[in-house]
């Protein structure tokens, strides 16, 4: 018995002993330098109100050890000033990711003091920072991870330029909106030229007529034999295309035209073989044109019509379009949004946020190719045109990712949120989204 209790002393000192030393147990977490992000982080980041719901970045790491027997947990941490002195707790998991929405990522982009307001001295771009703190269950160990900068770019407003605005004319008609059952009438803008005013249209097979603030009375058509002169008569009929419609009130003298831009290229369409270019829109703010657009990696130009009549690209590498024909544009592979303007063939290409539709009704939920890209045609706008969709279901997501993707909630009522499906019928379709309207993301489906 003796032996047996000196025995049982032995074994409870031991466990006892080993019991103390795990308690004084050193974690193994990397140090601050070696604990790093894992994800790839943008040269910088264009942050617009429009996209306040999208992701701005989503923060990746590895898993953290410490020899304690609690959880993981980990908080990210940013910072406006760099020494986390103004710390702002992004949010806290047990995972391995952390995302930052837009919104969050303009709220510190305002109190680092930017703006978008061209009247300002205030910049517009500017750096914030990031860090994760890993830390255990019971708060007694953390660590740090090295600290991240964001760099921040928000575009600013344009002013309206030239007197240019949006006129009280539109085109309607069954070439356009089902003679106004299906939706708003095709916008004219003012132009440079006093009087005369400008659509940049996507029409279907049918008829058009001009008129004021989407309503009859004074609307106005061209009698046969047509003379290119408006009076209150017959309609205008016209074949499915693309057009630049102009108008001089002085004389109501009008005039139809082909019109259209867009992006060819390997980084888009193999050159035109695997679809038709990405399109520009007007943008009357700015008196240029824009499109929205996932590029791969490859070369592209700018080509009018859907063909090789006069393609443009950029022989010097200078932001000038130009008409050499070894001109490509060597693009990589994003999401991007063109600018160009053609008053002096200057062009951009930047990193931006791209909207689309994507559902059973258009691309079988991305499975079946990319989604119907929308461009941001004035502030907080989106648009397209000439799109078609089959009997099915859609929701908008940005950069063809789920992440904030929006439906709209029965009962629909034509406001966006994260929810239900958007059912629609076979058809040509003009789409808007309106991210400025304050009731919510205005969304609307014109079917022609």
């Amino acid at each position: 018995m003796k032996k047996i209790k000196i025995l049982l002393v032995l074994i409870v000192a031991v466990l006892g002993f080993n019991s103390c030393e795990k308690d004084e147990l050193v974690f193994t977490a990397k140090a601050p330098g070696e604990f790093v992000f894992t994800n790839n982080f943008l040269s910088q980041y264009v942050l617009t109100s429009a996209t306040s719901a999208n992701i701005g970045e989503r923060f990746t790491w590895e898993s953290q050890s410490f020899e304690v027997p609690t959880a993981v947990n980990y908080e990210l941490q940013g910072s406006v000033s760099g020494d986390f002195t103004d710390l702002i707790v992004i949010g806290s998991t047990s995972g391995n990711d952390q995302a930052v929405s837009v919104g969050k990522l303009l709220s510190m982009a305002g109190d680092a003091g930017l703006d978008n307001d061209p009247n300002t001295e205030d910049p517009n771009t500017g750096d914030v920072y990031f860090r994760l703190r890993a830390y255990s269950g019971s708060n007694a160990i953390e660590t740090f991870s090295a600290v991240q900068t964001l760099t921040l770019f928000l575009p600013e407003i344009v002013e309206t330029g030239g007197g240019f605005a949006i006129s009280s004319w539109g085109v309607v008609g069954s070439g356009y909106n089902d003679w106004g059952s299906a939706g708003p009438d095709a916008k004219f803008y003012t132009t440079a030229a006093a009087g005369v005013i400008v659509s940049y249209v996507n029409l279907v097979d049918g008829d058009i007529k001009f008129r004021e603030n989407n309503e009859w009375g004074g609307d106005l058509g061209d009698n046969a034999p047509a003379d290119g002169i408006l009076e209150p008569g017959d309609n205008i009929p016209v074949t499915a295309g693309d057009y630049k419609i102009t108008i001089d009130l002085n004389d109501m003298s009008y005039t139809i035209e082909p019109f259209s831009w867009g992006v060819v290229g390997s980084g888009y369409n193999d050159w035109g073989s695997a679809g038709p270019d990405a399109k520009f829109y007007y943008d009357y703010t700015t008196d240029t044109f824009k499109v929205g657009v996932k590029l791969i990696d490859g070369d592209i130009k700018i080509r009018p019509l859907n063909t090789w009549s006069g393609d443009l690209g950029d022989a010097n590498g200078d932001g000038i379009l130009d008409s050499d024909s070894d001109n490509n544009i060597a693009v990589t592979a994003g999401h991007y949004l063109i600018t160009v303007d053609f008053k002096d063939n200057s062009y951009s290409i930047v990193s931006s946020p791209v909207w689309g539709a994507v559902g059973s009704g258009y691309n079988d939920w991305g499975s079946a190719g990319p989604d119907a890209a929308l461009t941001e045609i004035q502030p907080g706008v989106m648009y397209a045109d000439d799109i078609t969709l089959i009997d099915g279901e859609i929701k908008f997501r940005p950069d063809n990712t789920w992440d904030g993707d929006l439906g709209d909630n029965a009962p629909a009522d034509g406001i966006l949120e994260p929810g239900d499906n958007i059912p629609v019928t076979a058809g040509n379709y003009v789409i808007t989204i309106d991210f400025n309207d304050p009731d919510g993301p205005k969304y609307h489906l014109t079917k022609r």
